[in-house]
């Protein structure tokens, strides 16, 4: 890219550039989850987006998950990437509104594989109203009931998260 008015352009507001491609890391990002009795649980927010109408054009995430305290050395589970944090076990609605329910694959040692999860043909195209300014990205996590049994069980998750979005103007 060349200097000048093109180059401040790109760098300016999200509201007044075309298509932003967004990548939000994911380091050390801390979860309690309980899972007492039952499938375990938990949410935590891992990003936002800017204020305004947001034209979701995609989002691909790769996250790897470390488990600790009493949780299954080979764990196993599910997460999803909503507009909306888990209120309980299930992965439904606005919990899997940007990227789906994402299945883990047997964890090694305590450590999951890398996951790649993708947002679903049927969202892409879905205009989310974030002109208050508090639409959030929440991780949610579900880790099996055979693998845990305990509340407040540590887990991290690190990776990135890439979104490819329109800011289509604010009130």
């Amino acid at each position: 890219m060349g200097k000048g008015l093109p180059r401040s352009s790109a760098r300016g507001a999200a509201a007044r550039q075309d298509v932003i491609r967004q990548t939000i890391t994911v380091s050390n990002l801390a979860l309690l989850v309980d899972g007492a009795t039952g499938v375990g649980w938990n949410s935590v927010v891992a990003g936002d987006l800017p204020e305004g109408n947001i034209l979701l054009l995609g989002a691909v995430s790769y996250l790897q998950f470390t488990a600790g305290g009493t949780i299954s050395t080979t764990f196993d589970g599910d997460y999803s990437i909503g507009t909306t944090a888990t209120a309980d076990a299930t992965l439904a609605s606005g919990d899997i509104d940007i990227i789906p329910s994402t299945p883990l694959g047997a964890a090694t040692a305590s450590v999951s594989p890398r996951v790649r999860g993708v947002m679903t043909a049927s969202v892409c195209g879905t205009t989310y109203d974030n002109t208050d300014g508090s639409l959030e990205l929440n991780l949610n996590l579900l880790i099996d009931d055979a693998n845990i049994s305990a509340d407040n069980e540590p887990v991290t998750a690190n990776g990135v998260i890439h979104l490819a979005y329109i800011v289509l103007g604010d009130d």
